[in-house]
């Protein structure tokens, strides 16, 4: 049986668009990219890259930007997916990016703030890069993910959950890495830690799927 075809041409502009900025940072940055990729199970790269952090990493820059793209498009292909009468809009795919950019940003800059604020810099500093490091990790997994569900597999609810359970699993990896390199502080502080979690951890994620039931409705 051959699979409806909706149209998928501008999510494969935006696959390549993600594809060049992977590339980019490949060509830029060959050594480091390499003990990238092997970050999963190896804390090679973490013990390598964690003390050289700037506020503003390229190459993590790079990946940040394939990983907004990938998690856009996914999310915008599944809405397509549960919504079979719904079609491709370009303006809506666009404000899904500038949503999904605009979260992660404000949430990264807000997670710096607290550090300046309580003087933990450090800490956070270090945080973040192995938070981020996960997290661009899974958006070269997502855009694989994408380019299956785009043009091998046919989606289906079970298939996109199977896919939310692997972006859900290396980020959970990457949080109890992190658990795991700051437990003394996290077991000193449990209340502010806790208090973390739902602020800066949770509440945003809450607050985008109340915005995409509202938006849906």
């Amino acid at each position: 049986m051959i699979r409806e075809i909706i149209s998928y041409e501008w999510f494969t502009i935006f696959m390549v668009l993600g594809l060049v900025f992977i590339t980019t940072a490949k060509v830029l940055f060959t050594n480091r990219f390499l003990d990238f990729i092997g970050v999963i199970g190896n804390s090679k790269y973490l013990k390598l890259y964690t003390k050289d952090q700037k506020f503003i990493d390229f190459f993590d820059a790079l990946l940040f930007f394939n990983l907004v793209i990938s998690i856009s498009i996914f999310t915008y292909f599944s809405y397509l997916t549960l919504e079979p009468s719904q079609s491709f809009e370009l303006d809506v795919f666009l404000k899904v990016l500038l949503g999904i950019t605009s979260l992660a940003i404000i949430k990264i800059l807000t997670e710096r703030l607290v550090g300046s604020l309580f003087e933990i810099d450090p800490l956070i500093d270090s945080y973040l890069f192995q938070k981020t490091s996960y997290k661009n990790f899974s958006g070269l997994v997502l855009l694989l993910i994408n380019a299956l569900l785009l043009y091998t597999i046919n989606p289906s609810k079970e298939i996109l959950l199977v896919a939310i359970s692997i972006m859900v699993l290396i980020n959970l990896i990457g949080f109890m890495t992190s658990f795991k390199n700051h437990q003394k502080v996290v077991i000193n502080n449990i209340f502010y830690f806790i208090l973390y979690l739902c602020a800066l951890e949770i509440g945003p994620y809450l607050i985008l799927y109340k915005i995409i039931v509202e938006y849906k409705a």
